[in-house]
């Protein structure tokens, strides 16, 4: 595994490392169990959701994280403070390495948060043709990431809309798919995809919102007949997408998409300002 850490430190096992001594990335061989968590304002975000899906994905696989949920939390806060972070991405990481047994890393990494403008225009995706082993486990797959950005990079998308061998889009690359059809939001069954905890604040706001959401699967055929259709993840929130590849949607006018973007985010600031009291 390539080494992903920036900044100046890392965790293993709760123990402080220069992130120029990464040759432990390298003995990495087996796809590990992993989370991405949102740093804002020094508070992870949403982190007892990313623990309990971090152990749940765990599961699927047969595989049991001895780290503790509190010492994950100290280890992200010791993180925050020894690098003075206020606002980035830290990555979770949990797998079994030859001679050491089992190890715990949380680091930094390089991370994107699109500009007002992706906001305000939407963005362009395309269509990707791949199905996931076990979708309900966050498992690191390199070849397939690699895959896709280099897709992503020769047809200049933001991101890729996975498709399955029936034709269906249960979910993106790195995110979760959303679809609106007049007054309804429509995304993959729970079974079809990682559940994202975004997906799950949306399910929130849209229940508050009385926005009925329908957990069907959409079809490339239904692409030219959506009202607009939105992403969500981690590092986006709610992000509106503008184009399929050739396919347009006017998804930044959206009414439903607007409304379940600022509630969402209204929710996220919520959270936040409850841990910085």
């Amino acid at each position: 595994m390539k080494p992903e850490a920036i900044k100046d430190y890392f965790l293993i096992n709760g123990k402080l490392e220069s992130t120029n001594k990464v040759e432990i990335f390298e003995r990495i061989i087996k796809p590990p169990i992993y989370e991405v968590v949102r740093v804002i304002d020094k508070v992870p975000l949403f982190l007892e959701d990313h623990l309990k899906r971090m152990r749940e994905s765990a599961r699927i696989v047969d595989y049991y994280i001895e780290r503790k949920d509190e010492e994950i939390e100290g280890d992200i806060k010791e993180l925050i403070n020894k690098n003075g972070i206020e606002n980035l991405n830290v990555k979770l990481l949990s797998t079994c390495i030859e001679g050491m047994g089992q190890v715990f890393l949380a680091y930094f990494i390089k991370s994107f948060y699109p500009p007002e403008e992706y906001y305000k225009k939407g963005i362009h995706t395309i269509l990707f043709h791949y199905e996931r082993e076990n979708p309900n486990a966050k498992i690191q797959m390199a070849s397939f990431r690699e895959e896709v950005v280099k897709e992503l990079e020769e047809k200049n998308a933001f991101e890729a809309l996975l498709v399955n061998k029936g034709g269906y889009i249960p979910e993106g690359s790195r995110s979760n798919m959303f679809f609106v059809k007049e007054d309804k939001l429509y995304t993959a069954p729970r079974g079809d995809v990682l559940l994202g905890i975004t997906r799950k604040y949306i399910f929130q706001v849209c229940e508050e919102l009385n926005v009925k959401i329908v957990e069907e699967n959409i079809h490339i055929d239904d692409l030219k007949r959506l009202d607009g259709a939105f992403m969500s993840g981690t590092s986006v929130n709610v992000l509106p997408i503008s184009t399929v590849d050739g396919i347009k949607l006017n998804s930044v006018n959206n009414q439903i998409i607007k409304e379940v973007n600022n509630a969402y985010v209204r929710k996220m600031k919520a959270y936040i300002e409850s841990k910085t009291l």
